[in-house]
């Protein structure tokens, strides 16, 4: 399998793009086109073991920055690294696209470059959100602010499909994030989205709260971006200020630190749980084309990780079962205009 890794994107590129490309290529047996700056590349990948390894380098000139608009840094870098790899994508020279870089140039590169799948009137973001009996499906996170109910319901059914390809969940169970369980409540778009879902064939529970996230009630939680990306940026926040809050009044008081250190491995293992690190990156789904975008701090792990589910989401025929689920429910609108 060969992905393609833009180098140039994340904060601590190519240094971490590159150590999480080897890492990739050597434990998941994939090949890694590193896209971006030949010569910072070569650089970096002098300092690792590469015998044996897959990690062809394809030099792009331009580098689309974090803090860029991204529909224009996209239009006015051709030759970025995000636009190169996506062009190759397009082109069939690879089979997923994997970035931690400005994640609202890689959508205007994968709706520019790649193109909706047919009938999908808006692309979304989705990631996977740590619960206390695993991990659901967030989507959308951040691509759509603002949306319609038909946009929630083509969410909910690219959400299903990636939970039981990738996620490995069977028939998996759909909320609609609200603010409160009856099908009444909500804005009117959500109100609408209820009706719509119910009808849909999917595995509907409801509307869920925000509470009802982290106890995972529902494996995949639709929503539209702006409400789904205060959700994901809040509990990032909150996870590391309980964290720093623990360690510091666990500081305050000797036996508790006494106790702290015989709890170490359970600290350890919960903040695992809660580290972004160990899912990578969340799909774009609805462009026509598998594409993974990381977390803008990523490190190497991350970056590994990243091209993991990348890898997963290729072996699990996303964009087929998208495309068969929307004729399924006979979704596909005849009009490309929206």
């Amino acid at each position: 399998m060969r992905i393609i890794l833009d180098a140039m994107g994340g904060d601590y590129a190519p240094q971490v793009a590159v150590e999480g490309a080897v890492m990739a290529a050597r434990e998941l047996g994939v090949e890694v086109i590193l896209v971006g700056r030949e010569d910072a590349i070569r650089a970096e990948l002098a300092k690792h073991n590469t015998s044996g390894l897959s990690l062809p380098i394809v030099h792009a000139s331009q580098v689309i920055e974090m803090q860029e608009h991204p529909a224009a840094a996209v239009k006015a870098k051709p030759d970025s690294s995000m636009v190169v790899g996506m062009k190759m994508l397009k082109r069939g020279e690879a089979d997923a696209f994997v970035s931690a870089g400005n994640s609202g140039g890689v959508l205007a590169a994968a709706i520019f470059h790649l193109g909706r799948i047919k009938g999908i009137k808006r692309p979304a973001l989705a990631t996977p959100y740590p619960t206390t009996k695993g991990f659901c499906f967030l989507i959308d996170v951040g691509a759509n602010t603002d949306c319609k109910p038909d946009y929630l319901l083509q969410f909910a059914l690219m959400g299903h499909v990636y939970a039981e390809r990738v996620m490995g969940i069977k028939n998996p169970r759909i909320g609609l994030l609200s603010n409160g369980e009856e099908e009444t409540k909500g804005t009117m778009v959500v109100q609408e989205a209820h009706q719509l879902l119910k009808a849909s064939g999917l595995n509907f529970i409801g509307n869920v709260e925000g509470k009802d996230i982290p106890a995972g009630m529902a494996d995949v939680v639709v929503s539209d971006g702006f409400t789904g990306n205060v959700v994901v940026k809040l509990s990032e926040g909150l996870a590391m200020a309980l964290m720093g809050i623990i360690k510091e009044e666990i500081k305050k008081r000797p036996l508790a630190i006494l106790g702290g250190l015989l709890a170490r491995p359970a600290f350890k293992a919960v903040a695992k749980r809660l580290d972004y690190r160990e899912y990578g990156g969340g799909p774009l789904l609805g462009v026509d084309g598998v594409v993974i975008v990381a977390h803008g701090r990523s490190d190497a792990i991350a970056i590994k990780n990243a091209i993991r589910a990348a890898k997963k989401a290729v072996e699990g025929g996303i964009l087929k079962a998208i495309k068969e689920g929307l004729e399924e429910m006979r979704l596909a609108s005849p009009s490309e205009e929206e």
